[in-house]
């Protein structure tokens, strides 16, 4: 006997429209994003158009603002390049070594002016 169930028809569909989907690249969206934004259109007619549901452009309109605000606010806080931090490391070293040379001259000035007492 066959104990296998026959997938039902909800399934199948289900399944080729997973199959089938429509795959949008980052350019794609982005346009779309810009042109809701312009607010040419409604964002019914637009989704309507592109043969997205409107809750699929809110979720791209979202994500493609919070870029946009990180890669903003990320301006400010730039990363050093490898050329940048050994100058940076150099000119610590140099400083270390200032601030060791006034301490041991400041000891020994300490030490002659006890010695005046």
């Amino acid at each position: 006997m066959n104990t296998k169930k026959k997938p039902g028809p909800e399934s199948i569909v289900r399944e080729i429209k997973r199959k089938t989907r429509r795959k949008y690249s980052a350019e794609e969206k982005i346009r779309i994003v810009l042109e809701g934004l312009r607010g040419e259109q409604s964002i019914t007619d637009l989704s309507r158009r592109e043969g997205i549901h409107p809750g699929i452009y809110y979720k791209w309109s979202k994500a493609f603002l919070e870029a946009g605000k990180q890669r903003l606010s990320g301006d400010t806080v730039r990363e050093a390049g490898s050329e940048e931090v050994g100058e940076l490391r150099k000119e610590n070293d140099e400083l270390k070594q200032a601030v060791a040379e006034i301490i041991l001259a400041n000891r020994k000035l300490k030490k002659t002016l006890k010695g005046l007492e």
